[in-house]
């Protein structure tokens, strides 16, 4: 990969984040609790690990992480979702949840997080490669036609 190759991926890392970040800080703003569950930031993970999984079976049933599948993977994974989801803010909640006297949402938070996250994640994977497999049946059966 040549040098103008590579820093045009990181321009569209830098770009998606600027954007995923944005959309982030839009949500939490406009939709944050004060007290108690940060179900702002548990459902923008959510939603960000399942399309991320979505992304990724989607790219990768359409062949090698080259061209324009390695792009978009980079600007929209890499940058879009992963400003969009965030970790540090989850990290803060957990410990703003702990000084409060919040013990068991404290403790069950990072749990929950992380297990729902990796279960939407996988179920966006399956469904994008459910998706490729009945397309290409679908062509298959147009190709014997």
């Amino acid at each position: 990969m040549s040098r103008r190759e590579h820093l045009g991926l990181v321009g569209l890392v830098l770009v998606g984040g600027a954007l995923g970040t944005s959309a982030r800080a839009a949500l939490e703003h406009a939709l944050a609790a004060p007290t108690g569950w940060p179900w702002v930031t548990f459902v923008i993970n959510v939603v960000g690990s399942f399309a991320l999984g979505l992304l990724l079976g989607a790219l990768a049933g359409r062949g090698a992480d080259e061209g324009w599948r390695r792009a978009v993977r980079l600007g929209c994974g890499t940058g879009v979702l992963g400003g969009f989801t965030t970790y540090s803010t989850f990290v803060l909640e957990v410990h703003r949840l702990a000084d409060d006297g919040e013990s068991l949402p404290a403790l069950a938070y990072p749990l929950v997080s992380v297990v729902v996250g990796v279960l939407v994640a996988a179920l966006g994977l399956a469904l994008a490669d459910r998706a490729h497999r009945r397309a290409r049946a679908r062509r298959a059966q147009e190709g014997a036609a």
